[in-house]
């Protein structure tokens, strides 16, 4: 597990995901020419209240992955 500390909407916060993700969530914020804390940032504003971040972050990398595979 890989942990990040990330700072969201003015407070400090922890997420952990698999090193593998993390990997490649590092890969797609150099393709878009991001921050990765940008990207959690998007994930977080765009989720509803009582979901996990972690696991919407491993939602959205599977999402980004599928995206270039159709």
């Amino acid at each position: 597990m890989k942990k990040i500390s990330i700072s969201l909407s003015g407070h400090q916060t922890s997420i952990s995901i698999e090193q593998e993700f993390f990997v490649v969530l590092q890969d797609i914020a150099k393709q878009q020419k991001k921050s990765v804390a940008s990207i959690i940032k998007d994930i977080d504003d765009a989720r509803k209240p009582d979901s996990n971040l972690s696991s919407e972050i491993r939602i959205w990398i599977l999402k980004q992955l599928l995206k270039t595979v159709k």
